[in-house]
C-alpha cells in the first residue's frame, strides 16, 4: 500500500506508533543529547480528527495544555507569558526569556502579513473558497534561518500544513521533520486537527481526513518506562474508547475565539473566576464553556494550591476532561467528583 495506515482514533494511532518504535525501530541517536530510538518516515490518516485525545492514565495528558497551546497557535502569539503559564519548562527554549522562535507556530499561521494584510490561514482559507479544487492551501512553517545557528534550542518540528476540499470535506496534512513520539506528537495532532477543524467550521463544510507525516519519529530512552506502562495499559483495557467525542460547533467564528481568549487571559491572571453558572451566561456554545472551565480548573491549580478543586467545575466538564484532570492532578480531585455520571 502507498497510502498511510488508516485509524478511527488518535488513541489507537498513538499506541501504534509507540508500540512500531519500541518493536521495529531502525537507529540509535543522541541528537542534542538526548539518547532515542528512532524511526523514519512514519506516517497514518485519522478518520476522525476531532477524536484527537488519548485516554491513558500512565500518560497522564495535559489536556488543559493541549487547549492552551493551540489558542496560543490560533491567537498569533510567540510570548512567554502566555505559553509557559501552561508549560514553565518551555522557557528553556527562549533565547531572550520572553519569545519563543521555532515552537511559536501561531505567527507563522495566523499573524497578518505582507502585501495584503492576511494571515496564511486567511489566504488558504480563501484560495478554497474561491477555488475548491486547489492544490495550493499549504501554510509553510519551518524557516531555513532557523538552522544558522546550530546551537539554536528552538528550531520548528513542522514544514507546514496543507489542507484540501475533495468529496465536499476538508482534508489535512502536516508533515514534520521529526516527533518526539510520547509528547510532540500528542500535542502536534491535537493543535493541527482543531485547526482543521476551525477551518472547516470557516468555510462550513464537514471535516475531512486529518494525515501526519514525519521523517523522524522517535523516543527518548528516558520515556521508555512510561512508553512501556502505556502499551500495558492499552493492551489490558477493557474497552477501547471511553467517552463521547467533542466537536467543535458549526457556526464557530473568529468572534467566539477572540472571547475565549479574553476570558483565558483573565484567569491565567487570575482576575476572574468563572463558575458553571457563569460560564453557562456566556455568548458562547457549551463546547467553548466547557474550554473555558479547564481553564479555570487550571487556575485553581495554580493559584488556590492548597485547596481541591472545586466539585461543581468538575462536574461541568467534559467527561473524559475530567478523567483527564483526575490523572493529571489526582492530589486535587475530590474522590467524589468522579461518581459524576457523563
Amino acid at each position: 500500500m502507498l497510502t498511510p495506515a488508516e485509524f478511527a482514533t488518535f488513541h489507537h494511532a498513538y499506541l501504534s506508533v509507540l508500540r512500531h518504535i519500541v518493536s521495529d525501530y531502525e537507529y540509535r541517536t543522541a541528537g542534542r543529547g538526548k539518547d532515542a530510538w528512532e524511526s523514519t518516515n512514519i506516517s497514518f490518516r485519522l478518520t476522525n480528527p476531532a477524536d484527537r485525545t488519548p485516554y491513558l492514565a500512565a500518560r497522564r495528558a495535559n489536556i488543559v495544555f493541549n487547549h492552551a497551546e493551540a489558542l496560543w497557535y490560533l491567537a498569533g502569539r510567540d510570548d512567554l507569558d502566555m505559553i509557559s503559564y501552561y508549560a514553565p519548562s518551555l522557557a528553556k527554549l527562549s533565547a531572550d526569556g520572553c519569545r519563543l522562535t521555532g515552537t511559536a507556530y501561531g505567527p507563522r499561521l495566523f499573524a497578518p502579513g505582507e502585501p495584503d494584510g492576511l494571515s496564511p490561514f486567511d489566504r488558504v482559507t480563501a484560495l478554497l473558497r474561491a477555488d475548491p479544487d486547489s492544490k495550493r492551501a499549504a501554510m509553510p512553517i519551518m524557516r531555513p534561518d532557523e538552522l544558522v545557528n546550530p546551537e539554536n534550542p528552538d528550531v520548528a518540528c513542522t514544514l507546514g500544513l496543507h489542507l484540501m476540499l475533495r468529496g465536499g470535506r476538508l482534508h489535512m496534512t502536516g508533515y514534520m521533520r521529526g516527533n518526539d513520539a510520547v509528547v510532540g506528537l500528542l500535542c502536534d495532532v491535537f493543535s493541527f486537527t482543531l485547526i482543521q477543524e476551525l477551518a472547516a467550521r470557516l468555510l462550513d463544510v464537514p471535516v475531512g481526513t486529518y494525515t501526519h507525516h514525519v521523517g523522524s519519529m522517535h523516543i527518548n530512552v528516558l520515556d521508555m518506562p512510561r512508553v512501556t506502562a502505556m502499551i500495558t495499559e492499552y493492551d489490558q483495557a477493557t474497552i477501547a474508547h471511553r467517552y463521547p467525542v467533542p466537536t467543535m460547533p458549526p457556526g464557530t467564528r473568529w468572534a467566539d475565539l477572540r472571547l475565549v481568549l479574553a476570558y483565558e487571559e483573565a484567569l491565567r491572571t487570575n482576575t476572574v473566576a468563572l463558575t458553571p453558572d457563569k460560564a453557562a451566561g456566556l455568548h458562547l456554545d457549551p463546547y467553548w464553556q466547557r474550554v473555558l472551565l479547564l481553564f479555570e480548573t487550571y487556575r485553581q491549580v495554580t493559584h488556590q494550591p492548597h485547596r481541591p478543586i472545586d466539585t461543581s467545575t468538575l462536574a461541568a466538564l467534559h467527561p473524559g476532561h475530567r478523567w483527564l484532570v483526575a490523572q493529571r492532578w489526582p492530589e486535587r480531585v475530590p474522590t467524589q467528583a468522579m461518581r459524576v455520571q457523563p
